[in-house]
């Protein structure tokens, strides 16, 4: 027998604000088919005034609950990823944890940019894996619009606000390939490469400071680094990429998307793409797009997937799944 974090729900939430990319003509020297031509981005949504991170996160926790048929009190520990928390301290997770009604077990933040996701899930299925906790709330959530210098057009038309979640729970599996639950994972971060993609402000300086990125940089780093993490995770459990139903990606440009799934030699039919609708919205993406793949009736019971994300830090990983 073997434990697996196997997903029993997920859900997710976007703000109602919706962006289109035409609405940044009137202060900005672009236009809808410069965004589009590359980044893939058409619209994105951004949180209404004092709507704040930990909202977003709650509102697609609940969606998440309900969709595994469970209450907050059937939760053991809250694992939120965000690089935009609602205050330096305390935790978004505990606030989430707060609003929920929960009263029992443990809540805490994770911080990998965009890679955040992945990093949540590898800590939650170690909860899981190592008996510490039953049922795992794992959810990213940003409001990136609240670090966009917005007159920065290579920037700050690329990023949106929103959350998603999953709740993973204990189950057994017989140690192979096709158990449900996550199957393997592979974290990595380089420091040398802060400054490619970074915020300029934070508690040394005491400024909220703006997102700053080397577009090309990231670029060049990202299509590399997400295919040989995707191939690492897959190598661990002799798995190959033909044999995947889906890949999810961290939804940040049609291009590193679409350049990542050629270096793994797979079809853009076997990716699921949302990046279109959401913009980047950095740990959200991916359980966002994981929440959408399953509404959509693309993610189905059963399905092979492997997700992947890189973010500031440099840091990158994978996880690979069965739904």
């Amino acid at each position: 027998m073997t434990l697996r974090a196997k997903v029993a729900g997920v859900g997710h939430y976007l703000p109602e604000r919706v962006v289109e990319n035409a609405e940044f003509e009137a202060s900005l020297d672009t236009s809808d088919e410069w965004i589009r031509s590359r980044s893939g981005i058409e619209r994105r949504h951004f949180a209404a005034e004092g709507q704040t991170t930990s909202d977003l996160a709650t509102r697609a926790a609940k969606a998440a609950l309900a969709d595994a048929g469970l209450e907050p009190s059937d939760i053991d520990a809250i694992v939120l990823a965000t690089s935009t928390a609602d205050l330096t301290f305390p935790s978004a997770a505990t606030m989430v944890q707060a609003a929920l009604g929960m009263t029992k077990g443990f809540a805490f933040d994770v911080q990998a940019v965009c890679a955040g996701f992945v990093y949540a899930l590898t800590n939650a299925n170690a909860l899981i894996v190592s008996g510490q906790a039953k049922r795992v709330l794992v959810i990213g959530a940003e409001t990136f619009s609240r670090i966009m210098d917005w007159q920065d057009r290579a920037t700050c038309v690329l990023f949106g606000d929103g959350a998603g979640a999953l709740v993973l729970e204990a189950s057994e599996g017989d140690g192979s390939n096709a158990d449900r639950g996550i199957l393997s994972t592979d974290l990595n971060s380089d420091g040398r490469f802060r400054d490619i993609l970074y915020v300029d402000g934070g508690i040394g300086s005491r400024t909220t400071g703006y997102l700053r990125m080397q577009g090309k940089e990231v670029f060049r780093h990202a299509v590399e680094k997400l295919a040989a993490t995707a191939e690492t995770a897959m190598g661990k459990i002799g798995l190959q990429a033909s044999e995947l139903d889906w890949v999810v990606p961290h939804q940040a440009n049609i291009r590193i998307i679409a350049g990542t799934a050629r270096k793994l030699g797979l079809p853009m039919d076997k990716v699921v793409v949302t990046v279109q609708d959401h913009g980047n919205t950095s740990a959200a993406s991916i359980p966002l797009a994981l929440s959408v793949g399953r509404a959509r009736c693309q993610i189905k019971p059963g399905d092979l997937i492997v997700t992947e994300a890189i973010g500031g830090g440099l840091a990158w990983g994978a996880v690979v799944l069965r739904w």
